[in-house]
Formats: structure tokens, sequence, C-alpha cells
């Protein structure tokens, strides 16, 4: 349901002009915000803000997603009953408290599918699993949810949610609560058969920093980025893209095991190669020919 999906960028729902300058930059997943970027008394323009750019876009519409408000909230009905004519490429549903609330959203999208003539089901969703205290303990609970095609974490509403002063050791990295919030984040992804997202910079000047740790989620096993600034869109396009040598390598790796289809392990360059190298490998080049 997803394409490609290294780069996801914010732009806020109630500012045509920023709606439009994401739209035409390079992020792989525009999401227009309806939820934190937008004032309460602004919501309602918005909405009809989102929905007018929706229906001036149709050939870019599956790339351009909407976070909608929370569901424990009053305005998830009201965001989806008016931008789901438009026709967005997602949702992304936020302060998720686990399954149960994909499921509520799931039924409410294909209410509005069946209203406006859109496929069933084809509507998919990013969930956002740990911006509450409580969310964290149901991170591993996604499997088999209707329409979830990735999931993402968030630290600024966890420690809003938590009491805490900040979400940063001395050193500026995040402290433990919110690597393990990646960590069950990644974990719970990974279970649910879906894409891990990594969690937004917010210091977007600083792109060496980004580049760093776009780099680094990668390797632990994230396929995409959230971004607040068009500047952070091809950094991290370029962190999550597999390099040039990365794909000859997983073709080789592939090659050696497709000649040797009896081996557990085989040796390569040194080193000894065993059944996860070959699935490391096919799911690098899966993302490539995605």
């Amino acid at each position: 349901m997803i394409g490609k999906a290294r780069s996801w960028l914010f732009a806020p729902g109630d500012s045509d002009r920023k709606m439009a300058k994401a739209a035409e930059g390079e992020a792989d997943v525009v999401i227009f915000d309806l939820e934190d970027a937008v004032a309460e008394e602004n919501k309602p323009a918005a909405r009809a803000s989102v929905y007018h750019f929706l229906r001036a876009n149709p050939a870019d519409r599956a790339r351009l997603w909407v976070r909608v408000n929370p569901l424990d909230g009053p305005h998830t009905a009201h965001d989806l009953a008016a931008i789901m004519p438009g026709k967005p490429g997602g949702i992304m549903l936020p302060k998720s408290r686990g399954r149960h609330d994909v499921e509520q959203l799931d039924r409410l999208l294909s209410a509005l599918e069946g209203e406006h003539e859109i496929e069933p089901g084809s509507t998919p969703v990013i969930a956002l699993v740990t911006e509450t205290a409580a969310a964290m303990f149901t991170t591993g609970d996604y499997a088999g949810s209707p329409r979830l095609a990735a999931m993402t974490w968030g630290a600024e509403d966890l420690a809003d949610s938590i009491g805490a002063q900040t979400n940063r050791d001395p050193d500026g990295e995040f402290s433990f609560t919110y690597k393990m919030a990646r960590s069950l984040c990644l974990l719970g992804a990974a279970a649910a058969e879906v894409l891990p997202i990594e969690t937004i910079d917010t210091d977007f000047r600083n792109l060496e920093g980004l580049q760093a740790r776009a780099e680094q989620v990668r390797r632990e096993g994230y396929r995409g980025m959230l971004a607040i600034h068009p500047a952070q869109v091809p950094v991290i396009n370029a962190a999550f893209s597999p390099s040039a040598d990365d794909i000859a390598e997983a073709r080789e790796i592939i090659a050696l095991f497709a000649a040797n289809p009896g081996a557990g392990t085989i040796g390569w360059n040194g080193k000894m190669l065993d059944r996860p190298h070959l699935s490391r490998a096919q799911q690098l080049l899966a993302q490539v020919e995605d």
C-alpha cells in the first residue's frame, strides 16, 4: 500500500503555502497535519484547506497523507468526514493507544470509503505508538491490525505524558526511556510486519547530526524517518537509500545461496554467511525494487 517511504514530511494543514511547498519537494510521503500544527480555532478551516488541496492534486494524491486528531478527543470524526472525499493517500493516527484504536479507525474509514466510492480498505494507516505512557505497553499488540502499513514513535508527547522536563541526556542524545520507545516501536513494527519509521529531529538546522542519526537508525532496522522541514528530506532520502555497494553485495550473497541451495553456511570474503545474512540481503533488495 506504500511505495517508497524513506521521508515523511509534515506540513501544517492551515497553510496552503507550506502544503504546496512540501508537495513540490522530494519527500516520499507528505503529511498534512490537522493535529499539533493547527490551533483549536483553526481546525475547521484547516480541514477545508486540506480537502481542497487533495482535490486539486489528484495525480499526486497517493503520497499526500493526513494526520488527524487523536481518537480520544472530539475532532477525529470531523477530520475524516471533511478530508475523505478528497481521497488522501493515507492517514496518520496520533497517540494510538493500541490495536483497538487502529480497529476503530478502520471502522470509520470503511464507512467513509463506501460513502465516497473509494475502494474498500485502500486507505492505509501509520500509527504513532509511543506518545503516552500507557501506549508504551501496547507496542507489541499491532499484528494483524487492519490497514496498518507503518508504525512510528514520538518523544515530545511522551515526555509531556510522564511529566519529564526533557527527553535528552546532557550530551543531547535521547535518554533511556526514549531509546526504549524507539526500540519498542521497531520491535512492534517487526512483529506486525509493517514499516518502522523513525521520529522527527527537531533541530532542523543540524543536517550533519540528522545524517548521523538517520544512518544509525537505518542500521538498526528503521526504513524511513519523519521530517519537519524540507531541508531534512534530501538527507533522509540519502540515508535510507542503499548504496550501489550495498546492492551489489546483497545480490552477490543471494546468488551464492542460490548456487548452493542445500548449504546452511557459506564462506565469503573471509566471513561465514548463514541464513540470516541471506534474509537481510533479500530485504535490502526489496527496498530497492519496491
